[in-house]
């Protein structure tokens, strides 16, 4: 036998010393934004036309969103990803209701029923509000109970915070930065109070009118504040809109609304993460 022959043999009867793959980046106990990446999925379960949370059966979406998930973490191993639920607890209505808020608040049983989706797997919790006529204060005092628990955060909608005379739908309603200030200042009073990680804080915005005088925010240790892109599209619209309403008005931090049906085609996690800042809170709708 000639030595490369039994050089090779060798080899082959060896034990392989190839190493295992390497385990999915962990996410710090208690951090978010920027350690980590948030990928959502966004809806209520009381509606197939709002979202992937509602559209089809829970187990069903919840795996889905965990697979999901998983294609974040392979596109970009070095950045951890947290799955999160972002249900719609506020939802805005073309009619004032007795008190006259043009909102429906859902019910406790339902916010309760999807922290325990969450919880029972670690992921996060996002409360969207939609507004109508009531006020950002009025809203998020109302989900104070629920925002004083680690893993449950915060969304503000502009497009339904409607000035009087206006019913949501008629038209893109706007927030002001004020308006962030209040909600930031709330969730810090809860995080300081609770002992509470810090707080996130969604404000979700596809034109420039959505968030006026976004420079009069102010940051807060306990509240990272995202401002995420929410508009639906082709890639080369989406990056556009995202270039105007996050890249060139930056807050803190960048994410993005991906919508399942309506966007034409769907961005892959490789294409998103092409995006200047790279998204750290990502949404599918």
């Amino acid at each position: 036998m000639s030595l490369r022959a039994a050089v090779l043999l060798a080899a082959l009867a060896a034990p392989s010393l190839r190493a295992a793959p390497a385990a999915p980046a962990a996410c710090p106990p208690g951090k978010l934004l920027p350690e980590c990446r948030i990928v959502s999925y966004y809806g209520n379960p009381l509606s197939k036309k709002m979202g992937i949370l509602g559209e089809i059966p829970v187990d069903e979406m919840l795996a889905r969103l965990e697979s999901q998930a998983e294609e974040w973490r392979r596109a970009d191993p070095a950045t951890p990803v947290l799955p999160a639920l972002e249900l719609v607890a506020t939802v805005a209505s073309p009619t004032p209701g007795p008190d006259g808020r043009y909102n429906n608040r859902m019910p406790d049983a339902l916010i309760e029923k999807v922290i325990g989706w969450a919880a029972r797997r670690g992921w996060l919790v996002i409360l969207d509000v939609q507004i109508g006529r009531s006020t950002v204060r009025a809203e998020v005092e109302r989900l104070t109970p629920f925002l004083e628990r680690p893993h449950v955060h915060l969304a503000l909608d502009p497009e339904f915070d409607m000035p009087r005379g206006i019913r949501p739908g008629k038209r893109i309603g706007t927030s002001d930065g004020e308006d962030v200030n209040v909600a930031s200042i709330l969730l810090s009073t809860i995080a300081a109070r609770g002992g509470l990680p810090p707080k996130l804080l969604i404000v979700h915005r596809f034109t420039e009118p959505m968030l006026m005088r976004r420079e009069r925010i102010r940051l807060d240790p306990r509240v990272q504040i995202a401002v995420v892109m929410d508009g639906f599209g082709t890639p080369a619209l989406k990056r556009k809109v995202y270039r105007v309403t996050v890249s060139n008005e930056p807050v803190q931090h960048a994410g993005i609304k991906l919508f399942y049906k309506n966007d034409k085609p769907l961005m892959t996690p490789a294409e998103t993460l092409k995006l200047e800042p790279k998204p750290l809170v990502v949404i599918y709708q």
